[in-house]
């Protein structure tokens, strides 16, 4: 299943009260997201950005040139879920589309010991039903500004610390006049794309109030759970209606996909419509070397302890399964997905074509004299900033990246930065902490999630325990933090007397800013206060340090690259929006073809009333009046990582004939390269969506919603 957040996105006995129910931390590539421009793409490889399609190469590959105005109906169509996954309205009356593993973090939000939503299924008939996510922000992509000269101007060729103080400056500065005095309904984002080569600002329309409409059971939706994750065939029902609402009243969409219920057929063009999060398939071989033993390896051995701990508890009882399940359903997944990224950069003939392909660009600068002096040296620099970064990647990921794991905790930090942050210049802050963000930031911190304190304590205990052995048990911020208490009673006694876990003690600190953060005696603020200035000192040196350097090197041999090969060429993704484009098909794996369709009669041949492969009551009471035949998930040969995670698959007259949920295990170590032969998306077919809306859970208002458009 393609992470729904590779971005930094992913989803903790006895409720008490409300608080944020964020997500585990799972993985976020850092300093070495700061990648390299691709080489040019072949075939139906890439994932290009809608102001600048492949025209000719769509001609040529698919016999498909857009009509005018195609893309930026296209464009207008899709929202990105700003947790870390993508969607499209549906409807004109703000219907959005994606996937359930995107939207379960607000069905289990919305959940209780009494009504379990996720293993239920939730849908409301009527609009008045439909509840409201608490932490939930969608953003449509209004226009995008080449802002290249103005931010190439201020940074100029800075580096360390005046490169990362111009940096915020430039980007608080321009999304600060691009959101103007309404950042409760516009988002705009300084977007880095070809290292430096160019700058777009995206500006997007903010959603918070989103609301739930409707979710299968958990059992229909991952049917085949982790043994079919990253698989085919597979017969997921992977998908979830949200509805966008402003001012109390549903959003009035002008541009949304009509379903195709026959959706498409073999060898037919589609195009998938999303946000991959990031791709790095332009890094030189000592970025490449350091992804995998500083943060791939020691993230997997992280994840599979982890998943351990999160499958004993679910063993104690029921109660404990249903608090955990959404993020035990995170961690199994990631640790998937990072076990097939490892297994390609491990792989020697990658590594081969990789090696050889940088040394046949550096010998060509060595050719040329018209290229800046220094870009023979760039890979060296490169290499040198990794050298750097190995030394304090572990305490990075830990404090700054991760923070112990503790969704709790990080509400603290979250308090104890802003008090700070939003005294200063916006030009100064962190960028989290601008103006232009502090919309998203405040909805983290002040929503109406669940939050279950001895599961709290239970991830915090571990945070604890992984900070003594990550930095030492003599280290002094350990014993700072740590003193006499062993992390069990320390996690205990925090949990138990923060009062964090209550929104009006969030919105107090909030709203009271410095003054009420700093007379405060909460222990979690505290705590997030004696880790904040080791947190804040790692990402300071890992901005000046390597960012800076990276990126002044990736430009110049970016500049190689075009010089050589010319302008034809994607960006690597960065969670914005993109199209790709390919054809429905199968593919060869050794002797065996496989099909690129599955229907509903193989669900039922799948099932065997066990868990992981049990289909929920509602199916087998309706088996007699579904259609056997009826296409349930299918496969494109569509480019596409983590990220696009509820893309809709559209055809050439922009209407939905899909929706992506997952790929197989050779696009696992997509963001690395593109196989056409074995690279495969998989998508619910548009009909399986309508047949089991009408069949299974006999709601003809949602049906009738999709099918009159």
């Amino acid at each position: 299943m393609s992470h729904p957040n590779p971005a930094g996105n992913v989803s903790p006995a006895i409720c008490t009260t409300t608080t944020p129910r964020q997500p585990l931390r799972i993985f976020a590539a850092l300093a070495l997201s700061l990648t390299l421009p691709l080489q040019t793409a072949f075939g139906e490889e890439g994932m290009w950005t809608l102001d600048h399609l492949p025209l000719a190469a769509m001609q040529r590959d698919i016999g498909f040139t857009p009509p005018a105005g195609w893309a930026e109906h296209l464009q207008r169509s899709a929202v990105r879920l700003a947790g870390g996954c993508s969607g499209s309205f549906v409807s004109p009356d703000g219907l959005v589309l994606t996937n359930h593993h995107c939207a379960v973090a607000c069905v289990e939000q919305l959940s209780s010991k009494t009504q379990d939503l996720v293993q239920q299924g939730f849908q409301a008939h009527r609009r008045e039903e439909e509840q409201r996510c608490p932490d939930m922000e969608l953003n449509q992509l209004q226009d995008i500004t080449d802002v290249t000269g103005t931010v190439q101007a201020a940074l100029g060729s800075l580096r360390g610390a005046e490169y990362a103080a111009a940096k915020r400056k430039i980007e608080a500065q321009l999304t600060a006049e691009c959101a103007g005095e309404d950042t409760a309904r516009k988002r705009c984002d300084m977007v880095e794309l070809y290292q430096g080569a160019r700058f777009n600002l995206y500006r997007y329309r903010r959603y918070q109030d989103v609301r739930l409409v409707f979710a299968p059971e958990v059992t229909v939706a991952f049917f085949g759970g982790d043994p079919d994750n990253f698989s085919f065939p597979r017969f997921n029902l992977d998908c979830a209606f949200l509805r966008a609402y402003e001012n109390g009243q549903p959003v009035h969409s002008t541009d949304y996909l009509p379903f195709h219920a026959a959706g498409a057929a073999e060898g037919e063009p589609v195009f998938v419509l999303g946000h991959p999060g990031r791709t790095l398939r332009g890094l030189t071989d000592a970025q490449l070397a350091a992804r995998r033993e500083v943060e791939l390896i020691p993230e997997l051995l992280r994840l599979s302890q982890l998943r351990g701990y999160l499958t004993r508890d679910a063993e104690t009882n029921a109660e404990e399964a249903r608090i955990g399940h959404t993020d035990l359903f995170r961690v199994e997944n990631a640790r998937k997905a990072l076990l097939g990224t490892l297994g390609t950069l491990q792989d020697p003939t990658f590594l081969q074509s990789h090696a050889s392909a940088e040394h046949a660009l550096q010998a060509w600068v060595k050719t040329r004299s018209d290229l800046p002096a220094e870009t023979a040296q760039a890979w060296d620099q490169v290499a040198e900033a990794m050298a750097r970064y190995r030394q304090f990647a572990a305490d990075y990921s830990l404090l700054e990246t991760r923070l112990l794991g503790s969704p709790l905790l990080r509400q603290a930090r979250t308090l104890v930065r802003a008090a700070r942050e939003r005294t200063l210049p916006d030009a100064e802050r962190l960028p989290e902490y601008s103006q232009a963000a502090l919309p998203r930031t405040e909805q983290l911190v002040l929503n109406t999630s669940p939050v279950y304190p001895e599961y709290e304590q239970r991830l915090l205990a571990r945070g604890l325990v992984e900070l003594r052995e990550v930095l030492g048990s003599d280290h002094p911020l350990v014993r700072q933090v740590l003193g006499k208490e062993s992390p069990e009673a320390m996690a205990e006694r925090v949990i138990r007397q923060s009062a964090l876990a209550s929104l009006e003690a969030r919105r107090a600190l909030w709203q009271g800013g410095a003054a009420a953060v700093q007379a405060s005696h909460d222990p979690l603020l505290a705590l997030a206060s004696a880790l904040d200035g080791t947190a804040r000192a790692l990402r300071k040196r890992k901005e000046e340090d390597v960012d800076s350097v990276v990126r002044r090197n990736a430009d110049l041999i970016n500049r190689a690259r075009f010089a050589r090969d010319g302008d034809g060429v994607y960006p690597d993704a960065t969670f914005t929006l993109r199209l790709t484009y390919g054809r429905v098909g199968g593919w060869q794996e050794g002797d065996h073809s496989i099909a690129p369709f599955t229907d509903f009669a193989g669900a039922f041949v799948r099932n065997t009333g066990a868990d992981p492969f049990r289909l929920p009551a509602s199916w087998l009471a309706a088996q007699s009046q579904l259609p056997a035949a009826q296409p349930f998930n299918f496969t494109t040969t569509n480019d596409i990582i983590g990220g696009n995670s509820g893309s809709p698959t559209v055809n050439r007259a922009g209407e939905l004939v899909g929706l992506i949920f997952d790929g197989n295990q050779h696009s696992a170590g997509g963001a690395f390269y593109y196989d056409p032969a074995q690279n495969r998306a998989i998508a619910v077919h548009a009909g399986a969506i309508l047949s089991a809306l009408e069949l299974v859970y006999a709601n003809p208002t949602l049906a009738r919603e999709l099918r009159q458009h």
